[in-house]
């Protein structure tokens, strides 16, 4: 992924904008700083008593057509509490209730030639007993703009998290968390 390139101050349309120390531009004519902030982002781990995930495969870039959790951006004034439920209500109709702080990684997301940063922050949603993934799955609805369709996957070692094609490495490393809190 390569650093974001302006041509032109987004202040003054000056021509002189430098990008310095991988962390903001600046305008030597205006003095404009513009901040290269990392934006924050949730996943939840939805899964039932027999470690079985759900993942909705994506229906957009980046990596469309990939295995991702539900979850997304927190918005202004949003907990990453309240973004991981109104996102998982958003992308698949099912408001979860209980969630607990799993872990957090940073993250690379590349949309239309914009290199974000992210800090995906993610938390465990345990369905309730009596309850599968697979049943689960035929009562939601998916945001079509977001998801395609959802699937479950059974994950017991590593070696499951790494055969899936998962969009986002910081999914990956939150799957492997899980699994070792759950060993």
């Amino acid at each position: 992924m390569s650093d974001n390139k302006f041509n032109f101050c987004p202040n003054c349309g000056g021509k002189n904008i430098e990008y310095r120390n991988g962390k903001k531009w600046f305008c030597p004519d205006c003095q404009f700083d513009l901040y290269n902030n990392v934006a924050s982002a949730t996943g939840a781990v939805i899964y039932d008593s027999n470690n079985t995930v759900l993942f909705e495969v994506r229906a957009k870039n980046p990596r469309k057509g990939f295995l991702a959790l539900p979850g997304g951006f927190t918005d202004r004034d949003e907990t990453a509490e309240e973004a991981v439920v109104r996102e998982c209500a958003e992308e698949t109709g099912y408001k979860i209730s209980e969630v607990k702080y799993l872990c957090s990684f940073p993250n690379d997301y590349e949309y239309r030639g914009i290199a974000y940063k992210t800090c995906d922050l993610f938390f465990a949603v345990k369905l309730p007993d009596g309850t599968s993934v697979q049943e689960l799955i035929k009562q939601l609805s998916n945001e079509k703009s977001e998801v395609v369709s959802f699937e479950a996957h059974k994950i017991e070692s590593e070696a499951d998290v790494e055969n899936l094609p998962l969009a986002f490495s910081s999914a990956n490393k939150a799957l492997k968390k899980w699994l070792s809190e759950k060993a």
